[in-house]
């Protein structure tokens, strides 16, 4: 099968490009490197150095590639960058997401969207929060995730697409940036690591779902084969997880004791978020294997290889 993986260069797209490349695939990575790194990049992947909005150097791509599926994690997936800049977000997650979404039409390929869980149901009422959950983001990301969503939605009823859409909770594993974008665990563990003093904002007791990047993985390839009608799915572990339980679990892995310091809430942050993942074991055969002790001590041998 021939592939296009935008974003591949980033850490959830590289670990995709990984397992496309281990089942004997061709791997196109398209990546701006704007968040994404070279040396993530498998050195069997075919790499073109182009951004997502970028008409005319996606055209030729595209056509010169004629994937079968397309993989698409090239985001603008900081939050708080979203907030600072929504003009930004939006140009990247919605006009960039329709411009992947043409050049698969004109090759008669597959999407699988990356999208997001919690930052979409926002302070939900249920927990797990179901597919069904209304919509309400705290942040424009998750606005214009859900934008894309919508995107995806037309282009299966208005062209017989059958794209997928992934709707992760807190994905957590190797390669993830501890800068920048990154998810607490890598923060976490790049503070530690550093002999710096973790932080903690508001109580620490608000709760996650945090998903191994290589269960993440297998929903990828699990979207790819699915032949049902559903569009949406969510990839988390229905396991409720707050930070203070988070940080202990993580101090027992690297093997240090560190009191964190506490620091004010951070606006939008949310309460509580986990996700019902019912839906994806009924329909892609998907449930996640990897537990979170597996996980962290995972992750954190990574970044001490």
């Amino acid at each position: 099968m021939d592939a296009i993986v935008t974003g591949g260069a980033g850490f959830i797209g590289s670990h995709v490009a990984d397992a496309l490349i281990a089942r004997g695939d061709r791997v196109v990575v398209i990546d701006n490197l704007a968040g994404g790194r070279r040396d993530r990049l498998p050195t069997e992947a075919e790499f073109h150095q182009i951004d997502i909005r970028d008409h005319e150097a996606m055209r030729r791509v595209f056509d010169e590639v004629q994937p079968e599926a397309v993989f698409h994690l090239a985001a603008q997936a900081d939050v708080r960058v979203s907030v600072n800049d929504p003009l930004l977000d939006g140009d990247v997650n919605v006009l960039g997401t329709v411009e992947v979404l043409e050049c698969a039409r004109r090759s008669g390929a597959r999407v699988i969207f990356s999208s997001t869980g919690g930052a979409l149901y926002g302070e939900a009422e249920t927990i797990p929060s179901p597919e069904s959950t209304p919509v309400a983001p705290m942040a424009p990301y998750g606005t214009s995730k859900y934008c894309g969503e919508q995107y995806i939605g037309l282009y299966n009823r208005l062209h017989g697409t059958q794209h997928v859409i992934l709707r992760y909770g807190n994905v957590y594993g190797p390669r993830q940036d501890p800068h920048g974008e990154a998810g607490v665990v890598a923060i976490f563990f790049g503070r530690l690591a550093e002999g710096e003093t973790p932080l903690v904002f508001g109580s620490g007791l608000q709760t996650r779902d945090y998903v191994y990047v290589g269960d993440v993985v297998a929903a990828n390839v699990a979207a790819l084969a699915y032949d049902g009608r559903g569009e949406a799915f969510n990839i988390g572990t229905q396991t409720e997880t707050n930070v203070v339980d988070l940080l202990a679990a993580a101090q027992q892995v690297a093997g240090t004791s560190v009191e964190p310091e506490h620091r004010p809430a951070r606006m939008g942050e949310l309460d509580r978020s986990c996700l019902d993942c019912g839906l994806a074991a009924t329909e892609l055969g998907w449930r996640p294997a990897v537990e979170l002790e597996e996980g962290l001590r995972e992750t954190f041998a990574a970044l001490h290889g």
